[in-house]
């Protein structure tokens, strides 16, 4: 084929590999397409004696839903899974499919002095709600080294 700038243009290459980039970049969104960097949004609120964390989780019910702590940091785990026996038993031939199965976390670290029993937690309307308070520092009492003087 001859390229003929005259009749299609100058850039008209640098204009077909702009389209298949940006083509590229939406099919590779990861767990909920391109709504997957509205998900789990965050709200952290500073009280005197700890902090109120609201997350977003629409969809999610209470049992997708995992809180784990370890070496300081909080994670968030939310998995969703379609279930193929509820949709084998929907007559009709499936059109199109939004939804998606797969898992999606957030970690925040909250400090080593916090336990999973000072965290509370409560998913009501799609919004994780935490409860995390605030632990003050041990300050570590240098320990005092002593050198024997001999003689």
């Amino acid at each position: 084929m001859l390229y003929m700038p005259s009749i299609f243009g100058e850039d008209l290459m640098d204009r077909w590999m702009d389209d298949m980039d940006r083509e590229l970049a939406r099919m590779e969104k990861p767990l909920y397409g391109h709504n997957a960097a509205k998900m789990m949004k965050t709200d952290v609120r500073e009280h005197e004696d700890g902090y109120e964390v609201d997350i977003e989780l629409p969809g999610f019910h209470k049992d997708e839903v995992e809180l784990t702590l370890q070496d300081g940091y909080l994670t968030i785990t939310a998995a969703k899974g379609l279930d193929k026996d509820q949709k084998d038993k929907k007559s009709g031939r499936l059109i199109r499919q939004e939804r998606y199965a797969g898992t999606m976390s957030r970690s925040f670290y909250v400090g080593e002095e916090i336990t999973e029993e000072d965290i509370k937690a409560r998913l009501e309307h799609g919004v994780l709600s935490l409860q995390i308070p605030k632990k003050e520092t041990k300050p570590q009492v240098p320990e005092k080294k002593v050198i024997a003087i001999e003689g």
